[in-house]
C-alpha cells in the first residue's frame, strides 16, 4: 500500500505563547487544545502531546492511541554554581510555576522562596541568570529531549519529588474514525501505557489539575504495577502519600482505587483548600 509522505505541521499553543502563570490563563488543557482543535478540524492526523499536560478526558471523537516507551520521569534543578538542593543558600529563590514541585520541595527545605516563571526549557534556563534565580526546577525528559543535559546541577529523586502525572511521556492522539489508528497503535509500550492510565486516573479521581499539588509515579516491577501517588496543602504541611501494587491489565482502577483511599482519608479538604488560594 501506498503511503503519502508524513508532513510535520508546528502548531503554538496558547500556554506557548502566554507569559501569565497557568493558573491565570486557564490550566490544564492550554498546551494541548490548539492541537486537538487542528485534529478535529481534519487539518492535522496525529497530535504529539506532552502526557502530562494533557486533560484527562479526550474531546468527543478523539482518541489517545499510544504512549511510547517513556524518558526519564524525575525532576532535575538546574542552579548557576552547580549546586544541589541541599547546597543551596538558606532562602534561596527557585523558579518554578508548579504547585506539585513548590509543595514536595517546601517539605525539604521550608526556607526555600518561588518565582512564578514561563517560557520553554532555554528561556527557564537563562531566567537563573536574567532573574537573578538561584536554580530552576525543570523535567529531566525535556532537557534529554533538547539535548541539555549538561545544565542539569542535580537530579531530585523520586523519593524527594514524586513526578507529575504523565511527566516523561509523550501522548499520540487521533480522530476515533481514522482508519491509520492501527498504525500508530504499533508504536505503544505496554509498561508506559499502564503506568500512565493508572496515574492519569488517580488524578481525574481527586479532580486535580495543574493548580493543585498532586504527584503519581506508575511502573512495571517484576511484571505488576507499582503505583505512588499524593496529594499536599500548598504549603508543604500536610502531605498524604499512598502505595500500591496490582495488575498492570487493570491500571485504571488501581489509580481509581488510590484516588478514593486518599479522598476517604481526608484530602478532599487539601483540594478545597488549595482551590481556593489558587
Amino acid at each position: 500500500m501506498a503511503v503519502d509522505p508524513i508532513q510535520l505541521t508546528v502548531i503554538e499553543s496558547t500556554g506557548d505563547r502566554s507569559q501569565e502563570s497557568l493558573s491565570q490563563i486557564g490550566g490544564q488543557g492550554v498546551f494541548t487544545a490548539e492541537l486537538e482543535h487542528a485534529l478535529l478540524d481534519q487539518r492535522i492526523d496525529l497530535a504529539v502531546h506532552s502526557l502530562k499536560d494533557l486533560p484527562t478526558a479526550n474531546p468527543v471523537g478523539l482518541d489517545l492511541i499510544a504512549t511510547p516507551a517513556r524518558a526519564d520521569v524525575r525532576d532535575v534543578l538546574v542552579t548557576a554554581a552547580n549546586h544541589s538542593l541541599y547546597e543551596l543558600r538558606q532562602g534561596a529563590i527557585l523558579g518554578t510555576g508548579s504547585a506539585r514541585r513548590r509543595t514536595q520541595l517546601l517539605a525539604l527545605r521550608p526556607d526555600l522562596r518561588f518565582a512564578d516563571i514561563r517560557g520553554n526549557v532555554d528561556t527557564r534556563i537563562r531566567k537563573v541568570e536574567s532573574e537573578n534565580l538561584d536554580g530552576v526546577v525543570l523535567a529531566a525528559a525535556g532537557l534529554q529531549r533538547l539535548s541539555l543535559l549538561d545544565h542539569i546541577s542535580t537530579y531530585l529523586d523520586t523519593d524527594e519529588l514524586l513526578p507529575a502525572p504523565g511527566q516523561g511521556a509523550l501522548a499520540l492522539q487521533m480522530r476515533t474514525d481514522d482508519p491509520r489508528r492501527e498504525w500508530v497503535s504499533e508504536l505503544n509500550h505496554p509498561a508506559t501505557w499502564a503506568g500512565t492510565v493508572a496515574e492519569r486516573r488517580f488524578l481525574h479521581g481527586l479532580g486535580g489539575g495543574c493548580r493543585t499539588a498532586i504527584g503519581a509515579w506508575g511502573r512495571n516491577i517484576s511484571g505488576e504495577l507499582l503505583l505512588d501517588g499524593f496529594v499536599a496543602s500548598g504549603d508543604g504541611s500536610d502531605i498524604r502519600r499512598r502505595s500500591s501494587v496490582g495488575n498492570p491489565d487493570k491500571a485504571a482502577k488501581v489509580g481509581a482505587a488510590m484516588a478514593t483511599d486518599l479522598l476517604h482519608s481526608g484530602a478532599a479538604d487539601l483540594l478545597t483548600s488549595e482551590t481556593q488560594d489558587s
